[in-house]
């Protein structure tokens, strides 16, 4: 087999994350192609061999597979957004099941009980947040705002008709992309590192409707990427006039204005505006406001998390009189919901904009018991000044950092419940929590995610 060459198979299962095994007829080998489903028959193209193992691309479906059904979106195949709104929900949930049950059993000794998996309660329009890219979607076309195309850094496709938000995010970034396009500002080239359009950010909360759009920029003060102050003035007073004339279900509460000059892709305040109302939002879980801010984090999906939310709470158990340190805390949400069964709270989390709004949602929720730090977990908690008597562990994709998690395991604690966004970092760690006397005792997963691959994993180790 080599690079180039044209194969066909039969998609035997799916692997986490979004790794297809392909059977190639006629042949006793197997090739991993990305963006299928389990049962269909496809062409693909070699694209990379090592060490026998090889990866084919996607070219063609010959045959559907029997449960496939016609994706809602229109933007299905072209935008990298989703994975699988060609399966029924039902196939989505066996499927994310299967993968993380088969993880789950070659990395925990012994028994433990799988508890399965639990549906999002909203298929459709569940994200609370989006971040949109502005680009092209053909070299030199006109301009596009929406997510990248599968399988490119470069091309983005505008996804006007995107299913994974409600009808106020398209109309948003519907009126943002027409009045971008008519300022004859150019956007921000991800290459070149010229232009001026780069992000648009927007949050809507669930319980209450109040959304938050943010407009990321680069500055437009450099030699080749000079904008006049009077020419960016007039595009965000347009566009700011232009939201709030906007028929929408909920209620603008914030229209913000941020400069990013940093060369990578990705979102970064370098310095955020106020061009209407406030900077934040307030959400509402399990009978608890929050204050939510631009870039804090909080889970994408409102009534998922909180699932996932008591899911947690079930697992961390008897709280009474114990001091539990809530390590990788955001703005505090798992905190605040055990802080009024629990001796008292602490919180751990880098990012400072998302630990001043977790003092303030304690605060707002009457809960003098939460104390929060900001800080790397792996410094911040030698310098905590106490022992915990429970542990909650909700860290970023890519788990805990190893020095971190040896100093989590030294305290010795009885019970520790690690969720995980990143099932194979779960599977990861799960390995070193067993050297050091842990066992699992049950895991389930929550679909926060539907029609992608991602589902959030959620662990209890009891200590040996």
């Amino acid at each position: 087999m080599k690079k180039g060459q044209i194969i066909e198979g039969v998609v035997k299962e799916v692997k986490f994350p979004n790794r297809g095994i392909l059977e190639i007829l006629g042949e006793e080998k197997t090739v991993v192609v990305k963006n299928v489903v389990p049962g269909q028959k496809i062409r693909a193209s070699i694209s990379k061999v090592r060490g026998g193992q090889a990866e084919g691309r996607l070219l063609e479906v010959v045959e559907k597979s029997p449960g496939e059904i016609v994706p809602a979106c229109p933007h299905f195949g072209a935008c990298g957004g989703c994975t699988y709104q060609n399966l029924s929900y039902d196939l989505q949930l066996q499927m994310k099941e299967k993968q993380v049950k088969e993880m789950m059993d070659n990395a925990v000794r012994g028994k433990y009980a799988w508890e399965g998996i639990s549906p999002s309660p909203v298929i459709d329009g569940y994200r609370n947040k989006m971040e949109f890219t502005f680009g092209d979607e053909i070299k030199d076309g006109p301009m596009s705002l929406g997510m990248h195309k599968r399988g490119s850094f470069h091309d983005i496709v505008s996804v006007t008709e995107c299913q994974i938000v409600d009808a106020d995010y398209r109309q948003i970034l519907k009126c943002t992309l027409q009045v971008a396009s008519e300022s004859g500002m150019p956007y921000y080239h991800r290459m070149r590192h010229v232009g001026f359009f780069r992000h648009l950010l927007v949050r809507k909360a669930c319980r209450t409707g109040e959304i938050l759009i943010d407009l990321i920029t680069a500055s437009g003060k450099d030699a080749d990427n000079y904008v006049s102050d009077a020419a960016i003035e007039n595009v965000l007073k347009d566009w700011k006039n232009k939201l709030l004339n906007l028929r929408l279900d909920g209620e603008i509460t914030g229209i913000l204005h941020t400069v990013n000059d940093n060369i990578a892709d990705t979102v970064k305040d370098e310095g955020t505006r106020v061009l209407y109302g406030r900077n934040w939002l307030y959400e509402e879980l399990l009978g608890l406001r929050f204050k939510i801010t631009p870039f804090s984090f909080f889970q994408t999906n409102s009534l998922g998390a909180e699932i996932l939310y008591k899911k947690a709470r079930e697992y961390i158990g008897d709280t009474r009189d114990k001091v539990v340190f809530d390590l990788y805390s955001g703005t505090g949400t798992i905190a605040q919901i055990l802080a009024p069964v629990a001796k008292r709270v602490v919180g751990v989390e880098i990012v400072e904009e998302a630990v001043e709004a977790a003092r303030e949602n304690a605060g707002l929720n009457g809960l003098d018991n939460c104390m929060f730090y900001a800080g790397d977990v792996l410094t911040v908690i030698d310098q905590l000044g106490e022992t915990p008597d429970l542990i909650m562990l909700d860290p970023p994709r890519d788990g805990v950092h190893p020095k971190a998690l040896e100093k989590i395991i030294d305290f010795g604690v009885q019970r520790l419940v690690y969720i995980a966004c990143k099932p194979t970092s779960l599977a990861r760690d799960i390995e070193i929590f067993q050297q050091r006397g842990y066992q699992v005792k049950r895991i389930a997963c929550v679909d926060l995610f539907p029609s992608t691959y991602h589902v959030e994993t959620i662990c209890e180790f009891v200590r040996e």
